[in-house]
């Protein structure tokens, strides 16, 4: 059994890592109890009116659970890697909550697609038809899959770096961030164009919230890696070749004056946020937002 024997007590209470398990425990939400029942009505409503958006919201729903799956089995060779105890105790809580994540996901498909789907009279379909994939998504994720890996094998301070520029940064931080986002934006209830649809608004304001101390934990390893010696510009170059795919994804079959956000609104949503992190990353003098702003919505 391994044991920090230079530490006084058995966790540093004080550390980042561990304010972002605390703040996990303490914020704990459960997928089953979000209430889906007013969902069913407003997309039966969409689909008489529009169902050609029928299929761009269960593209944009199924990319969304595969995306959440994915990353959960993306995230276990971190979790083998890491050494400090605080560290692993955060990363056990995004697991479990990256699950739940796809827990959500999968609830939505059965109960309030499907439900639909049987009240048009359209014949029952899966989240996992790969006709709701475009080629920048399955490249992303591919991508992500083997940074991760790497880590089981080659473990070095710029792999590191490499693996949390493509989880937490850009699949977590960008990718997801700016597609949820979207997503509240389109149906939530200042869009008159589209049906407010409150359950999966609730359930991605959980989502968003868990993800904001994903990314601000990423951040954290990422300044501490530079701060070691980790060449900044390899951040850039990392993120730099992977926002083309994160493209392809957030504005696939988005129109410019569509019903929802715009592809270039999307755009200048996940630049602004990529931009604002690299800085607070790689400036020694900027720092990383608290806990409590990195998981607040209030800045949308």
């Amino acid at each position: 059994m391994y044991r920090d024997t230079s530490k006084r007590l058995q966790f540093d209470r004080g550390q980042r890592a561990f304010r972002y398990y605390r703040n996990a425990v303490e914020r704990h939400w459960d997928p089953s109890a979000v209430d889906l029942s007013a969902d069913v009505d407003g997309l039966v409503a969409m689909v008489e009116t529009d169902p050609e958006y029928f299929d761009q919201f269960r593209a944009a729903v199924a990319k969304f659970g595969a995306g959440e799956q994915a990353v959960t089995e993306d995230l276990a060779p971190l979790a083998v890697v890491l050494e400090e105890s605080e560290a692993q105790m955060f990363v056990t809580t995004q697991l479990y909550e990256e699950a739940k994540h796809a827990d959500f996901f999968d609830r939505y498909w059965r109960e309030v697609v499907h439900a639909v789907e049987d009240d048009r009279g359209i014949e029952r379909s899966s989240p996992m038809e790969p006709r709701w994939f475009n080629d920048g998504y399955d490249e992303l994720f591919e991508r992500n899959d083997a940074a991760m890996d790497r880590l089981l094998t080659e473990d070095t301070p710029e792999n590191r770096a490499k693996a949390f520029c493509h989880y937490h940064l850009t699949v977590e931080g960008i990718l997801a961030q700016t597609g949820y986002y979207g997503l509240q934006r389109a149906y939530g209830p200042d869009n008159e164009e589209l049906p407010t649809l409150p359950g999966l608004v609730e359930g991605l304001d959980y989502i968003r919230r868990d993800e904001g101390r994903h990314v601000g934990f990423g951040m954290t390893m990422l300044k501490d890696l530079v701060a070691g010696g980790v060449d900044p510009q390899l951040l850039h170059d990392t993120v730099g070749e992977l926002l083309p795919l994160v493209d392809s994804i957030t504005t696939d079959g988005l129109e410019a004056d569509g019903p929802a956000a715009s592809p270039d609104e999307l755009r200048t949503y996940a630049a602004g946020k990529h931009t604002q992190r690299m800085k607070q990353i790689t400036v020694a003098s900027e720092a990383i937002p608290d806990v409590d702003q990195l998981t607040s919505l209030e800045s949308d």
